[in-house]
């Protein structure tokens, strides 16, 4: 996971207070940076906002947590309810059609919580310590990220994965994913990660060999192009933390879960 921007300070893109709220496939006035001659937002500020937000605890052992009673939960579970129903109802369509459906999730801060990392070094990004972290495989899971990956697939319906993570990160991923109970296809078939050393084909324009120049929302789309084109799948909803996760096509609906914590163009 590349973090080009780790804070945004957008007072709307996590107040609490203004009652913004991250819904399905809903834009908020946080997803670009502002430009203005007017004072930023204060980080002191905004830090305790984004506290407030997660409800964040440090539990028995020193690790930050968010709370299942938090704002930022409450959005999850709203989100997630909205998910289901849609997820349900394309199945029902899809199979009656003979199609194949099919959801995409991203990985961090979409199923695996990063917040403890944010915390530990007050958001900012290293790629040795965040390398360290993931690799302990010990993230809790996004509230409600598990039981909807479960839901899909006890609905027929096929779970792929669309990870800014590396290939050398895909026993970390799959050892933590098992560990929060996404237990569902955790195979190469199915987990998309970033493999800049030997690109696959299908992202031939901004990846060879050796070479990526690929953004995020071409590595992203241009996998989802791949289970669609390729793999014939239709991809009823495509979860992500990041508009560079959803941006790009390839999903008849998108669902943007809350993360005011760092923004990756």
């Amino acid at each position: 996971m590349h973090k080009s921007l780790r804070i945004t300070a957008i007072a709307a893109a996590c107040a609490v207070a203004g009652g913004v709220v991250y819904g399905a496939g809903a834009a908020t006035a946080g997803q670009s940076t502002a430009n203005s001659t007017h004072e930023p937002y204060n980080i002191g500020l905004l830090v305790k906002d984004i506290d407030t937000y997660y409800g964040t605890t440090a539990d028995a052992n020193g690790v930050y947590q968010a709370s299942p009673d938090s704002p930022y939960a409450k959005d999850l579970a709203r989100m997630d309810a909205a998910a289901e129903r849609r997820i349900d109802q394309a199945a029902r369509k899809a199979h009656h059609r003979g199609e194949k459906p099919a959801v995409v999730f991203d990985i961090d801060d979409t199923l695996l919580l990063s917040l403890d990392y944010e915390k530990r070094y007050n958001y900012t990004y290293n790629s040795t310590t965040w390398a360290d972290y993931v690799n302990k495989a010990d993230r809790p899971g996004v509230f409600g990220s598990a039981e909807l990956v479960r839901y899909a697939a006890s609905k027929g319906v096929e779970v792929f994965y669309n990870s800014g993570l590396s290939e050398a990160q895909r026993t970390a991923a799959v050892e933590n994913l098992k560990k929060i109970g996404a237990d569902v296809n955790l195979d190469t078939a199915h987990m998309f990660l970033k493999d800049k050393a030997n690109p696959p084909s299908y992202l031939s324009a901004c990846a060879t060999p050796g070479t990526w120049t690929c953004t995020t929302v071409q590595y992203k789309s241009g996998t989802r192009k791949h289970i669609e084109d390729d793999l014939g799948y239709d991809i009823v909803a495509n979860f992500g933390d990041q508009y560079s996760d959803l941006d790009g096509g390839y999903a008849d609906r998108t669902y943007k879960l809350p993360n005011p914590t760092y923004f990756v163009s």
